[in-house]
């Protein structure tokens, strides 16, 4: 398998069902074989304040081939204004392993199922 051929996008959102819907409609996309998600706490900046608050990162296991649409599908289906997704090359991996996201990732829907993540919020961490 060549180098770089699987990514890692990390995103966050504002809380659990928040988190549980977009991995849902990601995998069920087949935009990412797997998405795992865990709370974090982040300090930050935004719109000139510092912020602290609590949050959910979302990590995203998927081929180059797919990151673009998975991009454009967070930001459609993303709470935030400004939503943190990051893109992180896996150099290595269990053959196995990144043979599975592979084969669940060849195959995208062309309609995307629904994400209960669309309201939208002028701040970061999703607060009105």
């Amino acid at each position: 398998m060549e180098r770089a051929e699987f990514k890692i996008i990390t995103t966050t959102v504002g809380n659990k069902m928040q988190a549980a819907a977009l991995a849902d409609a990601i995998v069920r996309a087949r935009l990412a074989a797997c998405v795992q998600f865990w709370p974090i706490q982040s300090t930050y900046w935004w719109k000139g304040r510092e912020e602290t608050g609590r949050e959910l990162i979302l990590s995203c296991k998927t081929t180059s081939r797919r990151v673009i649409a998975l991009i454009a599908f967070i930001k459609a289906h993303h709470s935030y204004e400004v939503p943190e997704i990051v893109v992180t090359p896996i150099e290595t991996g269990h053959p196995a392993y990144l043979g599975w996201i592979k084969r669940e990732t060849l195959q995208p829907r062309l309609t995307f199922p629904a994400a209960a993540t669309r309201k939208r919020s002028s701040r970061k961490d999703g607060k009105s």
